[in-house]
């Protein structure tokens, strides 16, 4: 599956990062704490966080992730945004949380290997 393919179905705002949206989405990951994301975050995945400074581009970049979903109707300063569109990080809203959103991508079988 691919981001785009996550774009459509849960109907995500794309926000930077177009270039990158038909990387592949291996796996999935929620946090807010940036040590535990750069040292736990598996390649491939999507993140799903609250955050939305620059930093969450470096550690997507650094962990090699499919994108950054920002969840909670947080949204991402320009900076961040410009920053995404550089290294062609996705960055997508969903105005939920990221409880429900990560409850979604696993029932379709994002990080759940035992799913149809």
């Amino acid at each position: 599956m691919t981001v785009n393919d996550l774009v459509q179905r849960f109907g995500l705002k794309v926000v930077a990062g177009d270039r990158g949206l038909d990387r592949q989405v291996e796996d999935g990951y929620c946090g807010d704490l940036l040590s535990e994301i750069m040292g736990n975050a598996p390649k491939g995945s999507v993140w799903l966080t609250i955050q939305g400074h620059q930093n969450i581009v470096a550690v997507a970049v650094l962990r090699d992730m499919a994108a950054i979903i920002v969840t909670s109707g947080q949204k991402p300063d320009d900076e961040t945004r410009q920053k995404a569109n550089q290294e062609g990080v996705p960055i997508l809203l969903w105005p939920d949380s990221s409880y429900q959103l990560a409850g979604s991508l696993y029932s379709i079988g994002i990080g759940n290997t035992g799913a149809e």
